[in-house]
């Protein structure tokens, strides 16, 4: 199947770790043009090298502190210069996730849930309109969380904020419909993404699940936290990536407002 990427120019903020890395790496393959915007020079300059590898034509990254505003305008500003136009973004960046009770959430915790959970990905569209407008197709996909539909307790600011993005993801497809512009949301299950690994990784060895195998992991979460997958396991980046990648390519002509259910099978089904 064709997706119509070959050349195409897409950027995914948060696209250096995780699901966000995974959507970029398909891009690449693909054989689009592809920027990424993250923390971590060594991190940017890694992936950058990985893309490359896989087939894109055009690769580079910029060194962005998404919970600033002026430099997520600045690092848009640099797209501009280099191609001109933008067709597809992906917002993958989101706040750490803490398990706490709700009375221990700070007021830290749940600005920078608001703050990277929403606000970055709003403020990546704004600086993105124009550019996304001058592309002969144009799409954009936001990363949530299964945990807007499935709430459960220890997430609160986290969720509040994934919520937020599936609002404003909703209303964003309402109004760029008119221009073309595609907006959908992409909801993952259990993934063994890189921050889940690092949360796993700091458990006792004699509760620690063997990472290596993703059943293992699956039966942990849901006797820790109640998390379901149908098929029994947790899925990979990759997954959730393969879906980004569709969503986010021309061969996606007529879906626009949706949310997207990656879970391998789960207890929401709103």
């Amino acid at each position: 199947m064709d997706l119509g990427l070959s050349g195409a120019a897409v950027c995914v903020q948060g696209g250096t770790r995780g699901m966000g890395r995974a959507a970029a790496e398909c891009f690449a393959r693909e054989g689009a043009r592809v920027a990424v915007l993250a923390r971590g020079q060594d991190g940017i300059d890694e992936t950058v090298d990985r893309l490359l590898e896989l087939g894109s034509p055009d690769a580079f990254g910029v060194g962005t502190d998404l919970s600033d505003a002026g430099e997520i305008d600045e690092s848009f500003s640099r797209i501009a210069d280099r191609w001109g136009h933008l067709n597809t973004l992906v917002n993958a960046v989101g706040a750490p996730t803490h398990h706490h009770p709700w009375h221990e959430a700070t007021d830290e915790q749940w600005g920078l849930a608001f703050t990277l959970g929403v606000l970055a990905a709003v403020r990546c569209a704004r600086a993105a309109h124009p550019l996304l407008k001058a592309a002969p197709w144009a799409r954009i996909v936001n990363i949530s969380a299964m945990s807007t539909r499935n709430h459960g307790p220890g997430l609160i600011e986290y969720t509040a904020g994934k919520s937020a993005l599936n609002s404003a993801g909703k209303s964003l497809s309402l109004e760029l419909s008119a221009e073309g512009i595609l907006v959908n949301t992409v909801s993952p299950g259990a993934v063994l993404s890189d921050q889940v690994l690092a949360n796993l990784a700091k458990l006792p060895s004699d509760r620690r699940p063997d990472l290596d195998d993703l059943g293992s992991v699956m039966r942990y979460m849901t006797a820790t936290f109640g998390t379901r997958s149908d098929i029994g396991r947790v899925g990979e980046p990759a997954e959730v990536g393969a879906v980004v990648c569709f969503i986010g390519s021309a061969a996606n002509s007529y879906m626009t407002g949706a949310n997207i259910n990656v879970d391998g099978g789960s207890a929401f089904y709103a």
